[in-house]
């Protein structure tokens, strides 16, 4: 009874997460551009699909929950006042991220942890040698920078995948806790044995796809 109740569960996660990336994607500048006629679906779609990387940048800075929803806000503010006049709406992404950092860094100049810590002053911090030195407020360093937006494109590979290979992969990698694999076979409708072999063939697909991208 409760290995059913539980695949039943993730059956509902994954229909929630399949039916919400149903469509093909519009690519950056074409969503970026739907943006500025107006589209709320288009700003929807952005919003979405930027959410966990925008927020994974103050989290791995050790800013506290309130903090980071300080930082992605500032982020769509100024996205809505700039839209119009971003030359590169391709390059969304890196604009998204320039600005998070940049706005993750301000706050933890100012000693704006949100986690306990005791703030301190900007003559306290000293110059920027200095204040790399505090604990949990150091800046973002490129190859963390990097790695963030790796597993951001990887995502978003795994959600263009077809239906299959996108609600398994999601229940296999991207749940809190893996699922035994006689529940994942319930949730999906399939064999337990079809699992590994599906699997295989899925992850060689994302690799295929992910070659194509540059990764």
């Amino acid at each position: 009874m409760e290995m059913q109740a539980l695949a039943t569960k993730a059956k509902g996660a994954i229909r929630n997460r399949v039916t919400q990336n149903a469509d093909p994607p519009l690519d950056d500048g074409a969503l970026v551009l739907a943006c500025r006629r107006g589209d709320e679906a288009a700003w929807e779609t952005l919003y979405k699909r930027y959410k966990r990387l925008i927020y994974s940048i103050p989290h791995h800075a050790g800013l506290s929950e309130d903090l980071a929803a300080e930082v992605f806000q500032e982020v769509f503010r100024q996205l809505v006042e700039q839209l119009d006049r971003i030359e590169q709406p391709a390059r969304i992404r890196a604009w998204m991220v320039t600005i998070a950092r940049r706005e993750t860094l301000r706050i933890l100049r100012h000693g704006r942890y949100g986690n306990g810590s005791v703030p301190f002053t900007n003559e306290e911090a000293g110059d920027e040698t200095d204040f790399d030195d505090q604990p949990d407020s150091s800046p973002l360093p490129d190859d963390l920078l990097m790695r963030l937006e790796t597993q951001h494109l990887v995502h978003q590979t795994v959600l263009s995948l077809d239906e299959r290979c996108r609600r398994l992969l999601t229940l296999l990698f991207y749940c809190t806790e893996t699922p035994p694999y006689a529940e994942i076979a319930a949730a999906l409708g399939v064999s337990e044995g079809s699992i590994g072999p599906t699997r295989a063939r899925c992850l060689e697909k994302l690799r295929h796809l992910l070659e194509k991208s540059g990764l």
